[in-house]
């Protein structure tokens, strides 16, 4: 049963990675990243905010802790795919997702005292030649020439931005109910996005635009963060990590049936090399010598 809430979380971020393509030209970055945060944080009120309230003794000195997951989890990795995606594809936003578990295993050896082995290591150099591939589209001359594609950049930053979070909320284990903990960070992205809401472009809410907009609350802001935050907590976040070897997979898929895309040599080829990687790491756990 433990294992259904990171493979719930990867399946509805996956859907999301596509929606995230599908509001390009309906609705401007902004606006999705604020509205999926203010919806959510509506529904969450009526439920959640008297047991905040009753809890704020407990609540109080972690406020920090709370912001900075807030910022790194809600506000960054969930918002910033938006502005990415008129630049990138779905099926690229996914294979770099995928850098994840690598990125999370080693914050972990650094963080958490985690071991350092040989698959992490060698794993870590396959993954990372496979996201080369894909951003350079099988070109890695080109990587030189004219740097990456900006909207890959910022799913890399995205992606060690939630690498991070994982991180912090094992090391930091804060004794404070799931949901209230997603709900005060639900707070903190509706808080740090508004600025950038207010003095951006506005689209408005529309027929075309709002059922996007509610898949994105619903089932990436609420239920997504929710099993990812109940499956760190029971596996740890480099186990719950491994997940994300599925994120690619389940987004190519999607991004077919919905968008049409085509995967080219590139993406088998980058994400073939980016998952064996994260598999490496995974299976080949012999540590190195100087741990010993």
């Amino acid at each position: 049963m433990q294992y259904a809430f990171p493979l719930l979380a990867v399946l509805f971020w996956s859907a999301n990675t596509v929606v995230n393509k599908m509001t390009v030209g309906v609705i401007f970055p902004a606006e999705v990243g604020f509205y999926r945060w203010l919806f959510a944080g509506v529904l969450f009120t009526p439920f959640l905010l008297r047991p905040v309230l009753r809890n704020w003794a407990n609540i109080r000195p972690h406020l920090l802790r709370i912001f900075v997951l807030g910022v790194l989890g809600m506000a960054i990795y969930q918002s910033l795919a938006y502005f990415a995606a008129p630049k990138t594809s779905a099926t690229n936003m996914g294979i770099i997702l995928s850098l994840m578990p690598m990125m999370s295993l080693a914050m972990a050896i650094i963080a958490l005292g985690q071991r350092l082995t040989m698959g992490a290591i060698v794993g870590a150099i396959f993954s990372f030649l496979g996201v080369l591939i894909v951003i350079s589209q099988g070109n890695l001359a080109s990587l030189v020439q004219q740097g990456i594609n900006l909207g890959d950049a910022m799913m890399l930053i995205a992606t060690l931005a939630y690498a991070l979070y994982s991180t912090l909320l094992k090391y930091w284990q804060m004794e404070i109910p799931a949901l209230q903990l997603l709900y005060l960070q639900v707070l903190v992205a509706i808080i740090v996005l508004f600025p950038l809401f207010w003095f951006s472009e506005k689209a408005g809410l529309n027929s075309a635009n709002l059922p996007l907009i509610l898949f994105a609350c619903v089932f990436a802001s609420i239920a997504a963060p929710l099993a990812w935050m109940r499956a760190v907590r029971s596996l740890g976040p480099s186990r719950t990590a491994v997940f994300f070897n599925l994120m690619p997979i389940l987004t190519i898929i999607i991004a077919a049936l919905v968008l049409s895309e085509t995967l080219s040599l590139y993406h088998a080829v980058g994400g073939g090399l980016t998952l064996f990687g994260v598999v490496l790491s995974e299976r080949w756990t012999r540590p190195l010598a100087l741990n010993k």
